[in-house]
């Protein structure tokens, strides 16, 4: 086990299960929805284990310096999404850090006249959440009202490849009007496809009777290439990884800040959707090295980014571990290296892709209207397609790298053939850390995944 201090961590946290939810699959435009119960226990429990992990100094990943008892504003951040998914995200938040920072009868206060009084709710803490609205700052939905991230789709769309799956998909998509309730069935739909059937599989007894047992499967590996389809680039700066570059800065400045020791920072949370996860993923090459993470993450899935102070001296490094739903934590290495990155490797790889103030948010999508982009142009024009941060269009310009990886996602969820039977591959080689597979997960089978 390794003996490296751990000397924080910058957590990206998906929300907890919801209820249904439609995007465009042209704009992403997305419809308003709500969190469930079993998403709040999800996210609250998922703080628990985090707590256990770094909060706790007998563990061998504790913070080394943390309040593990009353929360300290001067050493953890928490932001949360609060816009495509409405409240979602920002009620996901709310729950975790209650399982982080649980309540505590510390969070007491003496008065003049001698009597101690203790926090409502047997010292429940309120953890102050930024929460970050999408029309006045673009750091947590890079891709909405982007207009060349929308070009971007459509040009994926209108690729060879893409056309390629949809015609090897057609069986099994005709197969599916049965169980969608009217929804339009096409490999340009497969996100909403794949999300009716996921909500209805997990909270309709019926649909999940009545649903053939591979069907879930195959439409989630369909989802899974649509998305890093969309949420990806083959260059680093490239418009389809925009669900990163905006979050970069944030990121990039959390590890720096962490690695220096003149800096209280300790934790770092950011609460988001599934979508910067994927382009995360592929700008750090673990979706190239493990081929199943290029696709969308489970409800309460954790990327934590660990910096650590080697045992043996020199410079901070940075670790990166996931956690898939209700599987454990597992280690995967970035860049290609193997083990951990130093913090100025890992700063070095990701800055050039960043992008690091509204404006340039607006040339990198041509926006001259949206999300403050007046303010930035003296009189708004229509949308012209100027040369943004590598825009990184599709079609065409698909390089054999991408290529691969999106071919290894539908073959290492066995459903290239898609009217054909689901075949399983196990992952292996992988470092694994804590327990995070708690028989509360039971809810989802893992043999549809």
């Amino acid at each position: 086990m390794s003996s490296d201090q751990v000397l924080g961590v910058v957590l990206l946290i998906r929300h907890g299960d919801r209820q249904g939810f439609y995007q465009d699959p042209d704009t992403y435009t997305a419809s308003s929805t709500a969190i469930t119960p079993l998403g709040n226990q999800q996210e609250y429990q998922l703080g628990q284990l985090l707590r256990s992990i770094y909060l706790n100094d007998s563990s061998p990943s504790y913070i080394h310096g943390i309040s593990t008892g009353l929360f300290d504003q001067n050493q953890v951040a928490v932001s949360a999404d609060a816009g495509g998914e409405g409240g979602v995200i920002v009620d996901s938040a709310n729950s975790l850090v209650q399982g982080l920072f649980p309540a505590t009868t510390s969070y007491n206060t003496t008065l003049a006249n001698g009597s101690t009084i203790v926090g409502p709710l047997n010292g429940y803490q309120y953890v102050p959440i930024q929460t970050v609205e999408p029309d006045k700052d673009v750091s947590l939905e890079g891709w909405t009202d982007c207009n060349t991230f929308n070009d971007a789709t459509l040009a994926f769309y209108n690729s060879s490849l893409f056309q390629a799956v949809q015609k090897s998909a057609s069986p099994f998509l005709s197969q599916l009007p049965p169980y969608l309730d009217g929804r339009s069935v096409s490999l340009t739909n497969m996100w909403n496809i794949f999300d009716f059937m996921n909500v209805n599989y997990i909270h309709n007894a019926t649909f999940a009777a009545n649903l053939p047992p591979t069907f879930l499967a195959q439409a989630r590996a369909l989802a899974n290439f649509h998305e890093y389809g969309v949420f990806s680039s083959p260059q680093l700066d490239g418009i389809g990884n925009v669900a990163i570059q905006t979050m970069l800065p944030g990121i990039l400045a959390g590890v720096q800040n962490i690695a220096n020791a003149s800096d209280p920072t300790k934790l770092v949370y950011t609460a988001i959707a599934y979508k910067p996860f994927l382009s995360l993923f592929n700008v750090t090459g673990v979706a190239r090295t493990y081929p199943e993470l290029a696709g969308i993450v489970d409800y309460a899935s954790a990327v934590a980014l660990e910096i650590r102070q080697p045992s043996g001296g020199g410079a901070p490094a940075v670790r990166m571990n996931f956690r898939n739903g209700t599987e454990e934590f597992v280690t995967y290495n970035m860049f290609g290296a193997d083990g951990d990155v130093a913090v100025q490797t890992f700063v070095d790889a990701l800055a050039p892709a960043a992008i690091n103030t509204t404006a340039q948010w607006c040339t990198a999508c041509a926006n001259t209207v949206d999300r403050g982009c007046s303010a930035y142009f003296s009189s708004p024009s229509s949308h012209q397609n100027i040369t943004p941060v590598g825009a990184g269009f599709l079609g065409a310009g698909l390089t054999g790298a991408v290529t691969l990886i999106m071919f290894g996602v539908l073959m290492w969820a066995g459903v290239l053939a898609f009217g054909g039977r689901v075949r399983v591959r196990r992952r292996g080689g992988e470092r694994r850390l804590g327990s995070g597979g708690g028989g509360w997960g039971a809810w989802r089978s893992r043999r549809m995944y």
